[in-house]
């Protein structure tokens, strides 16, 4: 079944296929961490009735995004380098994400206080996060630049693009 895949694939053969199907597979089992590490946060905010932070939310969204957009991914018939930019789009918000609670509480103590560890550990996940959507980004420009030119002219076929 790989086999067939990778033949097929325009990108790397069977090496870039499974390099492609790693990366996303991690992504996405990182966001759904992230969703679960600033979700604790979110639920305590709901249970005593106080407002939901938008740095806590904006990481919720993110999460989200990210995991829809892998899942989007792992269709087979999504050329997920088509979608480059989007990649590059996603890897400029987990920076923002990165730096909003790296601010926040890389200078922070922790001491005993497990909320304030957690999320110290979060902000090094948003941190792996961002740089494995800046390399498909840039394997996706790459592939998408490679394959570029192997088109023909619409109405007659026989220039190359």
């Amino acid at each position: 079944m790989f086999n067939s895949l990778g033949e097929r694939s325009h990108s790397g053969g069977l090496p870039g296929l499974l390099l492609r199907l790693f990366l996303r597979f991690f992504q996405f089992v990182l966001a759904l961490t992230v969703a679960g590490l600033y979700g604790v946060d979110l639920h305590r905010a709901h249970q005593v009735g106080v407002y939901y932070d938008g740095k806590w939310m904006f990481a919720e969204v993110m999460a989200g995004a990210s995991a829809i957009t892998c899942l989007v991914y792992f269709l087979p018939f999504i050329k997920s380098y088509w979608f480059f930019a989007w990649d590059l789009i996603l890897f400029i918000l987990w920076t923002a994400l990165f730096g909003i609670f790296a601010k926040i509480y890389i200078p922070a103590r922790a001491g005993s206080d497990a909320g304030i560890q957690r999320m110290k550990n979060a902000v090094w996940i948003d941190l792996a996060n961002m740089l494995l959507w800046l390399v498909t980004a840039v394997y996706g420009a790459v592939i998408w630049k490679m394959n570029r030119g192997s088109g023909r002219t619409l109405h007659t076929g026989r220039a190359q693009v």
